[in-house]
C-alpha cells in the first residue's frame, strides 16, 4: 500500500466544499484494488433535520461515467462473438440505414460510435433531458433522420446521442434488454450490487438527492426515469462500488500471463483504455520555475485517456447531469486512482479529483512506493504540475452548416426583442429546463438595458478572422459579440443532432466597457512588457501580497509574447474586474481585479480557444 498524505488530501477536499459548489460528496482513494480511504462531506439531501453526510455506500446519479460501462459490455458482447466492432450500426439498428452526411462517408461502423467518432454534434445538455425517452420515441426521433456535424470517422465530437445508440446495439446483440445485459456480464459478477438503472437499487435512506442552485437556494431535482438514453449516463452507483470498478481496469495493465478473468479479459479492458481518436492538446501555461506541462487528450472506448509527458497516461471520464458531478481517474502504471461523486447539477467533481490524484501521486513518488512508478518516459519527475489550460484546434475552423447561421439570426433577433413564436422555432426542449425563459428574457433585458441597444460589433479581431473568444469548434457550434454603447454581449449557440436541429446551449455573457482605472492598467502592462527587462510601473499602486506574483507573471508575459496590443475585454464587470485580449507574438489574456484605488488580483493566461472535452 502506498504512503498517502491523507492530510493533503483531506485539505484539498475541503477547499473543494469551501467553494460551494455543492451540497455533499463522498470520494475514495483507490490502490490496486482496493478501496484505502474514504470520506464525505455536506449532505446527502438539503431537507429540514437531515443532517446525514454522504458516504462511500452512498447512492448518486454517475451520468457519462455510465459509458464506460456500456463500452465493456460491447467489447463483452464481441469477445464472445455476438457482433463486430466494425459492423455497420444500421445492422443492428434498422432506422439508422441511410443516415449519412454526404455520398462519399464511410460507412458509420459500431466502432465509430465508440470512438465518438460518428460525426454526429455534441449534445451536452440536449441528451441530459432525452435520459426517460421511449424506446419506441427513440426509433422514431433516429428515423426521423439526424444531422450531423462531420463524415463518420474523420472528427471526434463528443456525442451522448451515440452511446444510447449502442444501448440498442447492445439489445440486438445480446437477446435482451441493454440494463439486462450490463447487469448480467459487468455488475452482477464484480459484485457491484448498489449499482444500477434506477434509485431504488438501495434502500431510500442511502440514496443522494440531486440539486440545482436556484439564487441562493437549493432545491431539489427528481430524478429521471429510465428511458433510451439510459446507456450514455444511465448508472446510479456508489464510491465503494465504482472503486471496484476502476480497480478492475486499472488491473489489465501491465499485460502478463497467467489466468484471466471471465468477465472481462485483461487484453478487452486495456483495449477500453487506449486512445482511438485524438480530443486536444493541452499546454499549461510556463512559469519561471518550472517548465510547462503539456498533456495530449484521446478518445478511448467511453474513456477519455490523458498522456502527461511527466506522469505517463491517465485514464478518467467525468459525469455531468441535472442534479449531480461525478468524476474517477487511475494512473494505470501504478495502480492509484480516485472516485468522487457529487450532489449538484454539473458540480466540477474533476477538478477535485485531479487534484487528489496528483496529492496521491506525489505520496507514492515520495515514498517510493507503489506500482511501476517509472513505467513511463518522465513519469518519476517529483514535482506537482503547474495549472493546465486548454488550447485551440490547430486545424482550420469548421465550415459553418446553414442552419448555425440561421440560428444565429434568431438568436440575436431573440436577445435584442423576444418573440416567442420565434423562441418556440429555435429553442431544443432542455433550453426552458436548464434555465427558465422568463428568467433569461429578463436577464437578457437587464443587459440590453446596461450595454445599450445592440448591432454586430464591428471590431475587427486582433488577428483578422481568427478572434480566440470567437471560434467555433463544430459546424453545430457559434460563438459572437454584439456591441452597444456601454460594451460588449458574447452569445454561444451549440446545436442539436435533430432533424431539423434546435439550439441547445444557449449562452449570454454581458461584458461590460472596463473603467477607466482598469484601462490604465491594461495600459501601463503593455507598455511594461515591451522593455527587455520589465518592472512594474511606478505609477499603478499594487497590493503587497500579489506584488511579487504580478511582476513575475509580467517577466514571463514579455518573455513568452513580447510587446502587446492592448486588445478588448472579454470578460468582467467592468468597475472591479476586467479580462483583456492582448496581442503579441502570442496571444494572452490579462485578468485584472482592483480595489480601494490598488491592483488585488492578476493573471495573465495564453488566449487560446477553450476546446470542449466533454463529460
Amino acid at each position: 500500500m502506498v504512503d498517502i498524505d491523507l492530510d493533503l488530501v483531506e485539505h484539498l477536499v475541503d477547499e473543494h466544499v469551501a467553494a460551494g459548489a455543492q451540497p455533499g460528496l463522498a470520494y475514495g482513494v483507490v490502490d490496486g484494488l482496493r478501496l484505502v480511504h474514504t470520506g464525505g462531506r455536506g449532505v446527502r439531501r438539503v431537507s429540514p433535520g437531515d443532517t446525514a453526510a454522504p458516504d462511500a455506500d452512498t447512492l448518486f446519479r454517475i451520468a457519462s461515467m455510465t459509458k464506460s460501462f456500456t463500452a465493456a459490455t460491447v467489447l463483452r458482447l464481441r469477445d464472445e462473438g455476438l457482433l463486430r466492432l466494425d459492423d455497420e450500426v444500421a445492422g443492428w439498428v434498422p432506422q439508422l440505414a441511410g443516415v449519412l452526411p454526404t455520398a462519399d462517408s464511410a460507412p458509420l461502423t459500431v466502432r465509430a460510435v465508440l470512438t465518438m467518432t460518428a460525426g454526429w454534434p455534441t449534445d451536452d445538455p440536449w441528451g441530459d433531458r432525452q435520459q426517460s425517452l421511449p424506446d419506441n420515441e427513440f426509433a422514431a426521433l433516429l428515423a426521423g433522420g439526424l444531422s450531423s456535424a462531420w463524415a463518420p470517422g474523420t472528427v471526434a465530437e463528443y456525442s451522448n446521442l451515440g452511446y444510447a445508440v449502442l444501448g440498442r446495439v447492445i439489445a440486438a446483440a445480446a437477446g435482451e434488454p441493454y440494463p439486462d445485459a450490463v447487469r448480467r456480464r459487468l455488475l452482477s459478477p464484480l459484485g457491484m450490487a448498489s449499482t444500477g438503472f434506477t434509485e431504488d437499487v438501495v434502500d431510500a435512506g442511502r440514496r443522494a438527492l440531486g440539486h440545482r442552485l436556484t439564487g441562493t437556494l437549493w432545491e431539489s431535482v427528481p430524478f429521471d426515469a429510465l428511458g433510451a438514453f439510459a446507456p450514455m449516463g444511465g448508472l446510479f452507483s456508489t464510491v465503494r462500488d465504482l472503486a471496484r470498478w476502476v480497480g478492475f481496469l486499472a488491473d489489465a495493465f501491465p499485460a502478463r500471463d497467467g489466468p484471466d478473468d471471465p468477465i472481462l479479459r485483461r487484453a478487452s479492458r486495456r483495449e477500453l483504455q487506449l486512445p482511438q481518436a485524438m480530443w486536444a492538446p493541452i499546454q499549461a501555461w510556463p512559469t519561471l520555475a518550472e517548465p510547462p506541462v503539456v498533456r495530449g487528450f484521446g478518445y478511448g472506448l467511453g474513456l477519455m485517456v490523458e498522456r502527461d509527458l511527466r506522469r505517463g497516461t491517465f485514464v478518467q471520464h467525468s459525469g455531468g447531469y441535472p442534479g449531480f458531478g461525478s468524476h474517477m481517474r487511475w494512473h494505470p502504471a501504478t495502480g492509484l486512482g480516485v472516485v468522487v461523486l457529487a450532489n449538484s447539477t454539473y458540480a466540477p467533481a474533476g477538478r477535485l479529483g485531479s487534484r487528489l490524484l496528483d496529492a496521491v501521486l506525489d505520496s507514492a513518488l515520495d515514498s517510493g512506493l507503489g506500482r511501476g512508478l517509472d513505467a513511463g518516459p518522465h513519469a518519476g519527475l517529483g514535482t506537482r504540475p503547474a495549472p493546465l489550460v486548454r488550447t485551440g484546434r490547430l486545424e482550420p475552423a469548421p465550415s459553418m452548416r446553414p442552419e448555425t447561421t440561421d440560428a444565429r439570426e434568431a438568436v440575436t433577433r431573440l436577445i435584442t426583442r423576444w418573440d416567442d413564436d420565434l423562441a418556440g422555432q429555435w429553442l431544443a426542449m432542455n433550453v426552458d429546463l436548464d434555465e427558465p425563459l422568463e428568467r433569461r428574457r429578463t436577464q437578457w433585458a437587464d443587459a440590453v438595458a446596461r450595454i445599450g441597444p445592440l448591432a454586430p460589433d464591428p471590431e475587427p479581431s486582433p488577428d483578422p478572422g481568427v478572434d480566440p473568444t470567437t471560434i467555433p469548434n463544430s459546424p453545430a457550434h457559434d460563438s459572437w459579440w454584439l456591441r452597444g454603447p456601454g460594451g460588449r454581449i458574447r452569445v454561444e449557440i451549440q446545436l442539436t443532432p435533430e432533424v431539423p436541429p434546435r439550439v441547445q446551449t444557449l449562452t449570454v455573457t454581458p461584458v461590460p466597457d472596463p473603467s477607466e482605472q482598469l484601462l490604465a492598467v491594461a495600459t501601463e502592462f503593455c507598455r511594461a512588457s515591451a522593455s527587455p527587462a520589465p518592472t512594474w510601473p511606478a505609477g499603478l499602486p499594487i497590493s503587497p501580497g500579489i506584488a511579487e506574483d504580478a511582476v513575475r507573471q509580467l517577466t514571463v508575459a514579455a518573455a513568452w509574447s513580447g510587446p502587446c496590443r492592448l486588445g478588448p475585454a472579454v470578460a468582467g464587470d467592468g468597475a472591479t474586474t476586467a479580462t483583456f485580449l492582448l496581442d503579441g507574438r502570442h496571444r494572452l489574456l490579462l485578468a485584472l481585479a482592483v480595489a480601494d484605488g490598488e491592483v488585488v488580483e492578476l493573471t495573465v493566461t495564453p488566449g487560446w480557444a477553450p476546446v470542449r472535452l466533454g463529460r
